[in-house]
């Protein structure tokens, strides 16, 4: 029980929720930095060709088996697959490779600020907030729909990008559905048990 009220209290409270707004900047910030790298063709795939097969070959080079190379990024949880006869990665491949990845970075950059709101609020002393219960909800949606339909948008614009170039491309996703799923309905809950406690707390000021 010590260790229980020593967490649960407005200082620990308001601490913590100031110290995760810093970190989901930091996050948000990452997630923009990571989006650019892949649009400038820095996001690592695996490399299908006649000469061979590269483990993590990005766009921007030539040479796919450097000895160094400069930041780039991967989906985490998918396997991106391209072929390519010749080696040379065509243009329409890469923005295939954008499109997916900015299907799983934009959301979530929306989700974090959402979070990062609902942080601040908390820290500034104000919890069952009608503003709390959107952002949580807001939050909750983004996940929930990040988890369920964009596997299915990625191997849809893997489709639509096979159809118009001669390289192939291909993703192996969806395997942290549950994982992503579970915690999005989460706070779906979390954010109707606000919603409600604010309810229940206007019944009994009008009833007084």
């Amino acid at each position: 029980m010590k260790l229980v009220s020593k967490f649960m209290n407005e200082g620990f409270a308001k601490s913590a929720s100031r110290f995760m707004c810093v970190v989901c900047y930091i996050i948000m910030i990452v997630c923009i930095i990571c989006f650019v790298l892949s649009c400038m063709g820095r996001q690592s795939f695996s490399l299908h060709t006649d000469s061979g097969y590269y483990e993590n070959a990005i766009y921007a080079e030539e040479n796919h088996d450097p000895d160094f190379r400069m930041p780039t990024v991967n989906m985490v949880g998918d396997e991106i697959h391209v072929h390519s006869s010749d080696g040379q990665i065509e243009g329409k491949i890469q923005v295939g490779l954008s499109l997916m990845y900015a299907v799983t970075i934009v959301p979530a950059i929306f989700g974090f600020w959402f979070l990062s709101r609902v942080f601040t609020n908390v820290s500034n002393g104000q919890i069952f907030t009608e503003k709390n219960a959107v952002y949580l909800l807001y939050y909750g949606v983004i996940q929930f729909i990040t988890a369920l339909f964009v596997p299915f948008i990625k191997l849809f614009i893997c489709f639509l990008i096979n159809s118009i170039s001669s390289d192939q491309i291909s993703i192996s996703t969806g395997s942290n559905i549950l994982n992503n799923l579970i915690p999005s309905i989460g706070f779906l809950v979390a954010a109707y048990i606000i919603h409600y406690g604010i309810h229940l707390q206007d019944e009994v000021d009008h009833t007084l």
